[in-house]
């Protein structure tokens, strides 16, 4: 039997992972009182025969101070050799702040003061958890369906988990520098399409510009560069715990050439199973709407 527990930051995505779980056929429960956790695994397990083989269970912040007997109840079942995984959800505090601003709730830990508050505390009781986790998945920057691919890759596919999740971002500089990049990298250097009449419409998706960037050898140079100083970065950042890395490439608006040297980037990454890679193009379409206006 596998028995999974989903548990991580409040905002951080826990209900829809659980939602996600038992639509792939595991046996959900959440907010379970913590004393009685060891006596429903166990329950689990001696149901095996009747058809349970999945379980989530959902711990979080809302158990409050019977919270602080869970490493106990862990240690116990690990004694008893009673397996179990972890699944930790967890997301930069200026997006949990942005969730919570969007639904309008407030943070159980926060009471009357800011969120930001409540989210440090949350931050400080959950860290036993966070440390002894199987799997630490940082939705930031994940798409709903991206969440559910990587709970699928890990839960139903059970292929290897990708702990370190890069983010490639294209961006324009007219258009602010992206405050969650970990790494910005400018190529403004290189001649830029935008000045070439039949390139201006098109994007760094395109072929036409992606030969007219890729064209310069000095284009070449700083994406083997680049990708040489990534690769060696990678696995120092692993090694500090870091689940989650953003770089940033930069043109003037985003369109063209930025376009053209994430894409390259992201496609020399993608092809290394030690961690996941995504691509996001930020500000691609933005001049066509400035112009519409």
């Amino acid at each position: 039997m596998r028995f999974v527990i989903v548990t991580g930051m409040s905002g951080a995505g826990k209900s829809t992972a659980l939602k996600m779980l038992e639509d792939a056929g595991y046996f959900c429960v959440d907010n379970l009182p913590i004393p009685l956790m060891e006596k429903f695994a166990q329950f689990a397990v001696e149901s095996v025969p009747q058809g349970i083989q999945k379980v989530a269970l959902g711990v979080d912040i809302r158990s409050g101070k019977v919270l602080d007997q869970l490493e106990a109840v862990l240690e116990h079942m690990a004694v008893n050799r009673m397996e179990y995984e972890i699944l930790f959800l967890d997301a930069d505090d200026e997006v949990l702040i942005k969730r919570y601003k969007e639904t309008r709730r407030s943070h159980p830990l926060a009471g009357n003061a800011r969120v930001d508050k409540g989210i440090r505390a949350e931050r400080e009781k959950l860290a036993f958890l966070k440390k002894h986790a199987d799997y630490i998945l940082d939705t930031s920057h994940l798409l709903t369906r991206e969440l559910k691919a990587e709970l699928d890759k890990i839960f139903v596919k059970d292929q290897k988990f990708k702990n370190l999740m890069i983010t490639v971002l294209s961006f324009g500089f007219k258009y602010g520098i992206p405050e969650d990049a970990d790494l910005v990298f400018d190529v403004r250097f290189l001649p830029n399409p935008y000045y070439v009449e039949n390139l201006r419409p098109l994007t760094g998706n395109d072929i036409l510009v992606r030969d007219y960037v890729m064209g310069y050898d000095a284009a070449i140079q700083f994406l083997d560069k680049l990708t040489d100083m990534i690769t060696f970065l990678i696995p120092n950042y692993v090694i500090e715990g870091k689940n989650q890395l953003v770089i940033g490439v930069g043109c003037t608006g985003g369109k063209h050439r930025s376009v053209t040297l994430a894409n390259e980037l992201y496609c020399r990454l993608g092809t290394k199973e030690e961690y996941g890679v995504r691509i996001e193009h930020r500000d691609i379409g933005k001049d066509a709407v400035t112009k519409r206006m």
